[in-house]
Parts: structure tokens; C-alpha cells; sequence
């Protein structure tokens, strides 16, 4: 079952990077886990961790972690959170600049629901932002 869920999680995230724009690609990455049975996307932040929760059995997927050892975390900044969504929904950033620029924004972890199309943002002391992500079809 774990395999299995692993390989259908590789091939939806293939899937969706090569269908997503340079601009405005989030939803079809998205669209592409949820059609995989990925019902929730969860991001610890400052980890790079990512936990995918599917119909096939939850899948971890480590990056690397962004900070080691102790560190502050920074506070909850809705602007800048909000520049930093804009700024990759132009295409203008890398995933990793996104991520980096999330922490900076003080966000310790989102979240991805695949059915409601939201990403919500949470700050360590529990400030929350929420984006609804349009419905796209793929190709």
C-alpha cells in the first residue's frame, strides 16, 4: 500500500509540473494531487517537511530543512506573506525562494485542502491566512 501510495504521489506531482504554467501553476499541481486521492497537502515550514495525506496511505517528503538547532521564529506578517504568494503566483519565484520567504513571513506551517481549493497559512502563534485557488482542468 505504501508503495503504491508513493508512486501514485510521483506520478500526480509529474503530472501536474508539466501541465502548470509559469504563472499561475499552483492549481494544477494541485488539481493533479487531488485527482491522485491527495485529500490534504501539510508543510512544516521551517522542516521542508511535507506530509501528503491520501486515499492510498499518507506519504512523508523531506526536504531540507531550513533551519537546524534552535532558532526564533519569526512573527506572523500578513504582507509580506501576501507579496510572497504574489510573487510565485507570477512565476517571479523558485519553490524554494517561496518556502524561504514563507518563513520570513512567519509562517511554521500551511495547509492544502484539495477539496475545499484552500491553503491556509498559520503563524506560530496561531495568526492564520486563507486563499481559495481557482478551479483549473487539466490537460
Amino acid at each position: 500500500m505504501t508503495t503504491d501510495a508513493i508512486s501514485r504521489l510521483q506520478a500526480a506531482m509529474e503530472r501536474g509540473a508539466a501541465a502548470r504554467p509559469k504563472a499561475g501553476g499552483f492549481p494544477y499541481l494541485a488539481e493533479s494531487l487531488r485527482q491522485a486521492g491527495v485529500t490534504h497537502c501539510r508543510m512544516a515550514v521551517p522542516a521542508n517537511a511535507f506530509l501528503y495525506l491520501t486515499e492510498h496511505g499518507d506519504v512523508v517528503v523531506q526536504g531540507e530543512p531550513l533551519v537546524t538547532g534552535f532558532a526564533l521564529a519569526p512573527r506572523f506578517d500578513e504582507a509580506a506573506l501576501v507579496a510572497a504568494l504574489r510573487a510565485d503566483q507570477a512565476g517571479e519565484t523558485t519553490f524554494p525562494a517561496f518556502v524561504r520567504a514563507c518563513w520570513d513571513a512567519g509562517i511554521a506551517w500551511y495547509d492544502v485542502d484539495t477539496a475545499a481549493r484552500t491553503c491556509t497559512y498559520y503563524g506560530s502563534g496561531g495568526d492564520s491566512y486563507t486563499e481559495v485557488y481557482p478551479f483549473v482542468t487539466l490537460p
